[in-house]
């Protein structure tokens, strides 16, 4: 009994070639999709400044009214604004070093994945050149 043969379907196709072709289709749709995210994130945290413009803006009415009933003194303002200066700095630190760890941790897999790159084309080579000596 003969193999039925689908149409478009060539015989020699290597399992390698389906993997290969398959795993890139793979990744190049989720590396197509990284503007968008990137983008999405974007407008995200535009929507969140926005919000929070808004929020605080309005805090500011209230705020007045109410220290100017209480009479409270000035320098409670100051020491909030250097407390919250302080908050402020260690975020932007944290957000600084959080970029810096991700683009060295980016940086060092893709040369950890050209190492090993480089590893397999050698070791193909020498399994190909055990196999196939000249006689």
């Amino acid at each position: 009994m003969q193999k039925e043969k689908t149409p478009g379907m060539d015989e020699s196709l290597s399992v390698c070639e389906v993997l290969r072709n398959d795993t890139s289709e793979v990744l190049r749709s989720m590396e197509s999709q990284a503007p968008l995210m990137f983008q999405n994130f974007s407008n995200l945290y535009s929507q969140y400044l926005h919000m929070l413009d808004d929020v605080y803006g309005t805090c500011f009415i209230a705020e007045k009214r109410l220290f100017d009933e209480l009479n409270l003194d000035p320098k409670m303002s100051e020491q909030l604004k250097k407390s919250s200066e302080m908050i402020k700095n260690i975020f932007l630190q944290n957000i600084e070093n959080s970029s810096k760890f991700f683009d060295g941790y980016a940086k060092m897999r893709i040369m950890y994945m050209k190492s090993f790159d480089n590893y397999v084309h050698e070791m193909m080579a020498l399994y190909f050149n055990s196999l196939y000596r000249p006689s």
